[in-house]
């Protein structure tokens, strides 16, 4: 009984935990997880958005159209006749079809005097990613894969448009609603800050030049003086700015610049700031107020407002417009600029403040489900002004023959086409987010089924590939564990496109109501009751939730030790991300999407073994316990990026000191999918993993179980594919055993003739003619079957004498005269159904 007590002491042992992760989140979770989270959760945020919600007409104010609800039907087509019929994904690839749901949704809208309330509008189709919570394949046993002929290894992840596999690769982004203080071209310092909710998107940036602050806005024509901004928000007392910003001596002496500025531009109250704010405002902008009086839903005209109301909207709503801002509240916005201002003035004398762009904690991923939100927003915003264009041209003409009904007016193509255009090219241009991407999604290799993996676990950057900067090419330390080292192409891409690392997982965004709840009941401080000089008193530590600043903590290390104390019990999501940032003096609280962590076994700080036992894996291997089960218990917790900071992790249980906090599961885990399966990397020259990472993606052999069932445009298989005699653990662990590539080859290193010199060989005709080496290549032949107006119909007819048109018997020899598809037409129906 006390052996079973005992702390893992091995990594043989600890080495066991790797499948039970790999059952529980899947190599491609990241993606379905997303997706999961845009189909149940973004698309109700998005129809809810007060932006999206309510579609007015300028030709009759009373007209309304409000949305309540939306559903996601199950995978169907329409055949002829409209038709629905559900499908499988092996239907669509066979007959060149999408695997897409159809989206309903719930209205109210007025038609002549009546309310009406209808709950099944169809408004588009949205094609659907494989094993995912949506899709047929989901949670089927190996016995159900195999009767909708799906092998049961195929990770899912992509989708099927046009009956052609297409994966949305993962694309690296800076992060949103986060301050990343750089240096520009003058090398002054600033401040930029990328803000983006579902009601709108905007950049803005706080710089220092010639020892004044300034606000730059896309919203402003020129720079605003950050005196001005704050007092147009309500901060009017310069002592006050003073306070908000710090009381130090440096501080006020930065600060006394834009002071005399402000001064200069006789501007003291908030009705001047906002008088001169408005008169710098663009033309061009248009403003939707949420919130506070102005109540408007999508397309409500612009009211005639004077430049006072305009810059008041814009200081709420397009200024850093991720700060929330409820009937025109200023205190946590001014609060918020006033830290940023901090922030500058202190990295302005000391320039190793300044953030790391490249630094893999300021990244966030973007996954499929982040895309195609972004995509079907932009889509139902255009749906939205398409149904506001046809309600002001019926509902103006004064005469009408019969009740005008808007839903007669729906046209499902804005959104089902739209989709499917973007993934069919890979183009995601959205003009109102400012979005211009090529090349987001590719067609899936199946060259073999370890590129097909590989492909799913890629990171691609929007770097440019021609600009010869090492910065983003290089390996950074924060990526350890993270991302492969060795996965990465050769030539103009190296270092651009990366892969995630085995037990790497990607977070989904998580409600964030519940953790600042909990916060305030850890002892936070509203900052909004707080005065500047509690803000920045030396004892107080800034708590941000998501790049928001919710209140202050006089003893931080207390609450950061209670929050995770918190999270190990799994009283809150285990990805939430826990940092203290002592320079900065600020506890991060994170629990957006898109960050990048990994799991780590638990050092227990008074006996400093790790809290896993031997009891725990006999448990797990019995099918009593779980892997949930030892989160919450705190024998493992996944660490992101930015928490890792705050963590001392050791590589070896003989590595364990007084101030180790975590123990690697096991230090292959630092490697990806593909570069797991090299066997004895640490022997090679770090090239050579390199180039094993791209040339084992083109190994043919076995491509998936149901390859024979399957008709590609060209498919290669290997006749006689092997297992390796020598295999490493990931080999078993992402069942390359099952779907193998390749052969083992006897190799002779000795001259012979001299036809081997350089890197050729010489082959044994002997091996060659028992089939070595010997693959199959199928390819795809297509015809339509159709029926024509005057009765007639194509068929498929049966093998006849060569003379006459045949199909081809199984195994012969085909030249390129002979027919492979004997299709004659015009065959009448005599009697009955077509063959």
């Amino acid at each position: 009984m006390k052996d079973l007590e005992k702390p893992v002491g091995s990594v043989q042992d600890k080495w066991k935990l790797l499948p039970y992760f790999l059952q529980l989140r899947g190599l491609v979770k990241q993606h379905i997880d997303s997706f999961n989270y845009f189909t149940s959760v973004d698309l109700r945020n998005i129809v809810r958005a007060q932006a999206n919600n309510v579609v007015r007409s300028d030709a009759d104010p009373k007209f309304f159209l409000q949305y309540t609800d939306i559903q996601l039907g199950v995978p169907s087509i329409d055949e002829e006749a409209f038709v629905s019929t559900n499908v499988t994904p092996h239907q669509c690839r066979l007959r060149d079809r999408t695997y897409a749901a159809p989206v309903y949704v719930s209205v109210r809208y007025r038609r002549g005097n009546k309310i009406v309330t209808n709950n099944k509008v169809l408004i588009g189709r949205i094609p659907i990613m494989l094993r995912s919570a949506r899709c047929v394949l989901a949670g089927k046993s190996e016995a159900a894969l195999a009767k909708l002929k799906e092998c049961p290894y195929d990770p899912g992840g992509y989708f099927i448009v046009r009956g052609v596999e297409k994966v949305v690769l993962i694309h690296e982004q800076l992060s949103k609603n986060r301050v990343i203080i750089e240096e520009d071209a003058k090398r002054n310092v600033c401040a930029s800050i990328t803000s983006s909710t579902h009601e709108r998107k905007s950049r803005t940036n706080i710089f220092l030049n010639k020892g004044r602050v300034y606000l730059k806005s896309n919203s402003f024509g020129s720079d605003i003086p950050i005196v001005i901004v704050l007092k147009g928000m309500g901060v009017e007392s310069d002592q006050e700015i003073v306070s908000l910003v710090g009381s130090e001596a440096d501080v006020c002496d930065a600060l006394s610049a834009s002071f005399e500025e402000a001064s200069d531009l006789k501007v003291f109250t908030q009705q001047q700031a906002l008088e001169y704010i408005g008169a710098k405002m663009n033309t061009q902008t248009t403003i939707g107020v949420t919130g506070g009086r102005h109540r408007g839903g999508f397309g409500r005209p612009m009211q005639d407002r004077n430049l006072v109301d305009a810059a008041r909207s814009a200081l709420a709503n397009l200024v850093l417009n991720h700060v929330p801002c409820v009937n025109f509240n200023f205190r946590l916005k001014s609060i918020y600029v006033a830290h940023i201002v901090r922030r500058i003035l202190f990295t302005d004398k000391d320039r190793t403040r300044l953030d790391d762009k490249d630094y893999y904690g300021n990244k966030r991923l973007e996954l499929a489900g982040q895309l195609l939100s972004l995509l079907f927003e932009d889509l139902f915003k255009r749906f939205n002004s398409d149904l506001k264009r046809q309600a002001d041209m019926v509902l103006s003409k004064p005469n009408r023959a019969s009740v005008f009904d808007i839903i007669k007016c729906v046209r499902t193509d804005t959104i089902t086409q739209g989709f499917f255009h973007a993934l069919s090219t890979g183009n995601w241009t959205l003009k109102r987010f400012r979005m211009d991407r090529a090349g987001v999604t590719h067609v899936l290799s199946r060259l073999s089924y370890m590129s097909a993996l590989g492909m799913m676990t890629r990171i691609s950057s929007q770097f440019e590939k021609t600009r010869k900067v090492s910065g983003p090419r290089s390996l950074q330390p924060s990526q350890w564990g993270m991302l492969c080292p060795a996965d990465t192409p050769e030539g103009e891409a190296c270092g651009l496109v990366k892969n995630l690392a085995l037990l790497c997982h990607v977070t989904s965004d998580e409600e964030p109501a519940p953790i600042k709840r909990l916060c305030f009941d850890l002892g936070v401080t509203d900052v909004s009751l707080s005065s500047g000089e509690e803000i920045n008193h030396a004892s107080n530590y800034l708590v941000m939730l998501n790049g928001v600043i919710i209140g202050t903590h006089v003893n931080p290390r207390t609450f950061v030790t209670r929050l995770r104390r918190i999270r190990r019990a799994g009283l809150i999501g285990e990805f939430v991300s826990v940092m203290i940032h002592d320079v900065q003096r600020v506890v991060y609280i994170a629990s957006d999407g898109g960050r990048v962590c990994r799991p780590l076994l638990l050092i227990d700080p008074v006996t400093h073994r790790t809290r896993l036992t031997q009891r725990h894996l006999d448990e797990l291997r019995a099918g009593v316990r779980n892997l949930s089960s030892l989160i919450v218990e705190g024998c493992v917790e996944y660490v992101d990026v930015n928490e890792e900071n705050n963590c001392l992790v050791a590589l070896h249980e003989s590595e364990i000191g007084d101030r180790t906090t975590h123990l690697e599961i096991d230090p292959v885990t630092i490697l990806g999918v593909v570069s797991g399966l090299i066997p004895y990397p640490h022997h090679n020259q770090s090239p050579r993993n390199t180039y094993q990472c791209a040339m084992g993606k083109q190994a043919i052999g076995t491509i998936a179980m149901n390859q024979f069932e399957r008709i590609d445009t060209l498919l290669y298989t290997m006749v006689y594919p092997q297992m390796p005699m020598v295999k490493t653990r990931v080999l078993d662990l992402v069942n390359f055993d099952h779907v193998p590539a390749g052969q083992n080859a006897i190799v002779a290193v000795m001259s012979y003739s001299g036809y081997d010199i350089e890197d050729a060989i010489v082959l044994n005709k002997a091996s060659l003619d028992r089939g070595f080496g010997r693959c199959m290549v199928f390819k795809k032949y297509q015809t339509m079957i159709k029926k024509y107006a005057n009765g007639s119909y194509d068929r498929i007819v049966a093998r006849r004498p060569v003379s006459t048109p045949a199909l081809p018997a199984i195994n012969s020899i085909i030249f390129p005269t002979v027919i492979r598809l004997g299709k004659p037409w015009g065959f009448i129906i005599r009697s009955g159904h077509i063959p």
